[in-house]
């Protein structure tokens, strides 16, 4: 009977999961003002839940009755009730989790050394709640720690249940209290790793003393540079930066080691059938978030933990503490609902102990643009660099399945990015470990936009981090996977540009001396991304012979380099290379010539500009342009009026791979005009256009005869047909070419 009991409450409803998916709507609710009901939307469903969530709580009743009176000893094999209450522990905790109420219990049972490791071990790993976790609990537990009744083997997989499961206990100011007794037991190698995580979670300021600084620096000394000790260490530097003098390394691929493990399948297990359970999704809100679901790492995280208190408690401290805005006291992100009361709280907000809830919260965002605080942007960093290393989809065997959500994860750390306008570190050292991996097809817009983000600060990693494995991935793709990562590189581009303006304002002119070091290096990492767009676009070219939609991309590109000087006072301009100009310029579409018209008119207009200012000594000396870049416009220049104005390209073009021939090669193409060829209207790309003209001009005449068409009434229909990068390009260098000869 009872088989059959377990049976029918196998397929239970389970309780509505929060879906991360659907919670990234509300940063527009919030935006506009919207309030959102969670409750309200699921009330009718939460009905009809009762009545088999109450047969799963009398079947547990039993079971946590006998773990209270549990006395002696007792072995699993020789104990059937034992057997009995343990399963029926285990199938509710996978189906549905633990109510809070379980917590204490199974605790004081695994730890009490009452029970066999065995027991405990199955225990410890079924401890997965349905809602919180009571911290009066967890701190019982802990004081079972003291009189070691347990092995070292449960109070290590205790820690590690503490580590995975700390933002859902309900409260933690007594677990707070507890911070030395956890500093205490640093002492055990075989449990340092794991206090050093719960401290690194439970640590701030004002639990930095001078004595604990000094412990762990002689633990350093006797264990050597551990990374659990180099975390907690480097978090005491952020809050104490006199009491912790030594350097520590710059960049920590993973501090701690994934402590979920035992938790995992569980975790996934119930979330999926939640989901498949739920009828309404229950969106994220941006004051309170109770962690009912049980999602991957990424998406338990992405809410707002409970952390300190439920919505009962919320709505009881808000009605004492009508006065928010003029205490001292912290702020908990969860009572945080509004902008004003960020503004007046700026200075006093708790942050959750696992940043991961940051990213999708837009008010916790406006915080970290404003306040540049270190130890968020630590434990911001730690969290998601452990995060990508461990879950990407194409790193590690067994993630393949969830490639969806990984997806979702990458697109809200592309859209925090963007909210913030600046990369972030852990995304960049997670791209260049990650890339030589990557096929180009698993979450790729969401690579491809982390790509743009990535921070101008190491000069030295790009080529053979980036580069190298983007290059080889862009060689052997499709043409819309190589228009996808020219569009990347543009933004690339556009974010390092508008960064060093930023920056450059801010500076005063006195420091402009003192930036000239690195002002040098950015001008360097510029103009390596450039050359190596310019590259990989002309083999590009050649591979997808010269496409339209290739040459689209390309050209955008090179619209932002050619205006770096006067849009983004930037000393530097790089003009495209011949593979790349070439094919423009004799490209069939005119919509690319009349870009490429524009092009060149920016470039012109930003070269004078440059000219004028070191004629007139305003720049800095060492970033004058060099004679090159005025020698390879130049050459540019001839061809183009050659093409499109003098129709004597094929003698006049200077550059090296031009299009100077000589007559008795042309002769041999059996072209009768082949001067005119690539003139203003026998040119591929507006050829159409001449006829149109004719037609229009000559209604009657079906002989088109183009040797009627005037120039001046041509260019003025040219123009009416809204070609305008011709229209600047002819009014400033053809025209002025004219009125020299």
């Amino acid at each position: 009977s009872e088989k059959m009991q377990r049976k029918k409450g196998s397929g239970t409803p389970k309780q509505p999961l929060q879906d991360r998916q659907k919670s990234q709507s509300d940063l527009s609710a919030w935006r506009k003002g919207g309030t959102i009901d969670p409750e309200k939307s699921v009330q009718d469903h939460q009905s009809l839940n009762d009545q088999e969530a109450n047969s799963k709580q009398d079947s547990l009743e039993p079971a946590l009755s006998y773990f209270a009176k549990v006395q002696d000893h007792i072995s699993l094999k020789r104990n059937s009730a034992l057997q009995r209450h343990l399963a029926t522990v285990e199938s509710i905790a996978l189906q549905r989790g633990l109510p809070p109420e379980a917590f204490d219990v199974l605790l004081n049972a695994a730890l009490s050394g009452k029970l066999a490791d065995t027991v405990n071990t199955r225990l410890l790993k079924s401890l997965i709640p349905d809602s919180v976790i009571p911290e009066t609990s967890v701190v019982s537990s802990v004081s079972w720690l003291c009189v070691s009744k347990c092995s070292s083997n449960i109070q290590v997989l205790f820690l590690r249940w503490l580590i995975t499961f700390f933002d859902f206990i309900d409260h933690k100011e007594e677990l707070h209290a507890l911070y030395g007794f956890f500093f205490y037991f640093l002492q055990d190698e075989k449990m340092c790793p794991y206090v050093c995580h719960v401290l690194y979670l439970l640590t701030r300021k004002e639990n930095v003393k001078p004595f604990r600084v000094r412990r762990l620096l002689d633990l350093q000394a006797k264990m050597g540079m551990r990374s659990h000790l180099q975390a907690l260490l480097s978090l005491y530097k952020l809050f104490c930066p006199e009491l912790v003098t030594i350097i520590l390394p710059a960049k920590t691929k993973t501090y701690f080691k994934n402590a979920e493990g035992p938790w995992k399948a569980a975790i996934k297990t119930i979330r999926q059938r939640k989901q498949k359970n739920s009828p309404v999704p229950q969106p994220l809100l941006l004051g309170t978030a109770q962690p009912r679901s049980r999602k991957r790492k990424w998406n338990t995280q992405l809410m707002i933990p409970a952390s300190s208190t439920n919505r009962n408690h919320l709505e009881e401290v808000r009605q004492k503490n009508s006065d928010l805005y003029s205490t001292d006291e912290c702020f908990p992100v969860e009572q945080l609902q509004t902008f004003p009361q960020l503004l007046q709280n700026i200075h006093h907000l708790e942050f959750p102990s696992r940043m991961g809830s940051v990213l999708t919260n837009p008010l916790l965002l406006h915080y970290m643009n404003c306040i540049k605080d270190e130890s968020v942007y630590l434990r911001l960093y730690y969290w998601l660099g452990q995060t990508l290393q461990e879950e990407c989809t194409w790193c590690v065997a067994d993630n393949s399945q969830h490639e969806e959500e990984f997806k979702d994860f990458l697109e809200t750390l592309c859209s925090a990015q963007c909210f913030l306008q600046e990369g972030l570190s852990p995304c960049e050292e997670f791209l260049y470990r990650s890339l030589p991996l990557w096929d180009g097809l698993c979450c790729r817009s969401q690579i491809l936009r982390l790509v743009s983000w990535i921070p101008l600060n190491s000069f030295s990693e790009m080529k053979s981090h980036l580069y190298d494995p983007l290059a080889q991935l862009f060689f052997t793709s499709s043409l819309y996977f190589k228009c996808s990562v020219l569009e990347s590189l543009k933004g690339l581009l556009q974010n390092w540009l508008n960064w060093q303006m930023v920056h450059l304002d801010s500076a005063s002119d006195s420091r402009i001396h003192s930036l000239n070091t690195t002002f040098s290096g950015l001008l360097n990492m510029v103009a390596e991304l450039i050359h190596f767009v310019g590259m990989i676009s002309t083999v590009a070219l050649r591979l997808e012979s010269d496409h339209t939609f290739l040459l689209y991309f390309i050209l955008d590109f090179y619209e932002t380099v050619c205006d770096m000087y006067l849009k983004y006072n930037l000393p530097l301009l790089i003009m495209p290379p011949a593979g790349v100009f070439y094919p423009m310029l004799l490209s069939m579409d005119s919509v690319s010539l009349n870009q490429l018209c524009y092009i060149m008119y920016r470039y012109r207009t930003n070269l004078v500009a440059a000219k004028e200012n070191e004629q007139s000594k305003k720049e800095i000396q060492q970033f004058r342009f060099s004679n090159e870049t005025y020698k390879e416009y130049n050459q540019y220049i001839t061809a183009m009026v050659g093409c499109l104005w003098t129709s004597n390209a094929f003698q006049k073009d200077i550059h090296p791979q031009g299009l100077r021939m000589d007559d008795e090669l042309l002769n041999k193409t059996a072209v009768e005009e082949f001067r005119t060829s690539f003139n203003i209207v026998y040119h591929p790309a507006m050829i159409g256009y001449a006829v149109l003209f004719l037609q229009q001009a000559c209604p009657g005449d079906i002989t088109f005869n183009f040797n009627l068409i005037k120039k001046n009434w041509y260019l003025e229909y040219l123009y009416a047909q809204g070609l305008e990068g011709l229209k600047v390009f002819i009014e400033s260098s053809i025209n002025r070419v004219s009125k020299a000869s």
